[in-house]
């Protein structure tokens, strides 16, 4: 590692991640507060996460595809440029006060189907300027800059913001995709999936996603990893749709408390992923993937149980650095072990499952919350976490995890 250092060029990519992350969390939080200003029918308000989450369903495996066809620098200069008079657009009618339902949703589709294609590519473009030895450090960085913006000064900053004016917002969101924009343009070189002495072969779309699909099916550690995460955000989705009922049932928390329940989270996570390269390399990759294992089934038990809302906000502490240590892991093995014309549509492959998880467990939280009572989604999520521990702590055998480490991933052709 003598020698090796993030150089300017993850600097920018780090800025620019950061800075759409930053604005993507004021959108993010400045939409609903918008729907709900115009209308208090449910219904509507929820159409609102409908929209947003539908994207990553749509379009994860198609964008996996487009990754690995064109420069993936280049294609997220694209995407940043759409989303800037999309959003720019939403800002001036709602200055105008000519703001339709119809439109909001239409400027949100557009942003998390960018987004959705844009994490994919910088994802995939990272271990083209990053040295092998500090995925895990770039990773965690990244990270660390994604919670600290969208997980922790978003929200405030767009509460504030739209108290002020429900525009404003918006327009400083369209800014932030104008800056990241500029920055990755700052990058220098080419960054397509394969190298020039590779002929790019055009496939359909369909074959591609399939090969992607084969590709991660026939990597045991790897589909592992990625069904685990989609089960256990399955779970985990389910139990935070209703958290809020458990924070003013049971923990007799107000919206600042509950509010704060999350804060500990992101703080957790900021923590886990400034620091992770270090504790995983403390740890080892093995006892992270195992011990996080352990952590999510305590956490929903302590939520199944505890009506101390100290105890749950450090449960939820730990369960942020915990998050914040399996992502950065789950990205450095896929990055280390796919091969890079891959790398697309590995990693959307991924996001479609994870999304698909998050989807399914929005639905099934309130309705089984509601039919079996509050805590039956906390006490199924500690059955699941469980179970997948059981099921999958041998795969996570430190030999193989090592040699994981260890392989060069080959140019598929």
């Amino acid at each position: 590692m003598t020698g090796e250092r993030l150089d300017g060029r993850y600097v920018k990519l780090w800025a620019a991640s950061t800075t759409s992350a930053l604005g993507s969390g004021l959108a993010t939080v400045a939409a609903p507060l918008l729907i709900a200003s115009r209308t208090d029918e449910p219904l509507v308000v929820s159409g609102g996460f409908a929209v947003a989450w539908l994207p990553w369903l749509l379009f994860a495996l198609p964008g996996g595809v487009l990754v690995d066809r064109v420069d993936r620098r280049k294609l997220m200069i694209i995407l940043d440029w759409i989303r800037v008079p999309a959003v720019a657009l939403l800002a001036v009618a709602i200055t105008a006060g000519d703001v339709g339902i119809a439109l909001l949703y239409s400027v949100l589709f557009v942003i998390n189907a960018s987004e959705v294609v844009f994490r994919t590519a910088s994802g995939a473009m990272l271990p083209a300027i990053v040295p092998k030895s500090l995925l895990e450090r770039a990773n965690g960085r990244l990270y660390a800059g994604t919670t600290l913006a969208h997980g922790m000064l978003s929200g405030p900053l767009s509460g504030f913001l739209f108290g002020v004016a429900a525009s404003i917002p918006f327009y400083v969101n369209a800014g932030t995709y104008a800056v990241s924009a500029l920055l990755l343009g700052l990058i220098a070189g080419a960054y397509r999936s394969r190298p020039g002495d590779y002929p790019v072969v055009r496939r359909s779309m369909r074959s591609e996603v399939a090969e992607g699909f084969r590709w991660l099916a026939g990597q045991r550690l790897l589909r592992t990893m990625v069904g685990l995460i989609g089960m256990l955000n399955l779970t985990l989705v389910a139990a935070t749709s209703v958290l809020v009922l458990l924070a003013k049932e049971r923990l007799q928390l107000g919206a600042v408390g509950y509010g704060l329940l999350f804060t500990c989270m992101a703080v957790g996570g900021l923590l886990g992923s400034v620091t992770g390269d270090r504790l995983i390399a403390w740890c080892t990759p093995t006892w992270t993937l195992r011990i996080g294992l352990l952590i999510e089934a305590a956490t929903h038990l302590v939520l199944a149980t505890s009506t101390n809302a100290p105890v749950v906000g450090v449960t939820l502490f730990l369960f942020g650095v915990h998050g914040a240590l399996w992502g950065i892991v789950a990205s450095s093995l896929r990055q280390r072990l796919t091969p890079p014309d891959m790398l697309g549509r590995v990693g959307s492959t991924s996001l479609f499952i994870i999304a698909g998880g998050n989807c399914v467990g929005a639905l099934l939280g309130g309705a089984v919350a509601s039919k079996f009572g509050l805590t039956t989604p906390y006490w199924a999520g500690f059955v699941v976490a469980v179970l997948v521990s059981a099921l999958t702590w041998r795969v996570f055998d430190r030999e193989v995890v090592s040699a994981a480490y260890a392989e060069e991933p080959a140019v598929s052709r």
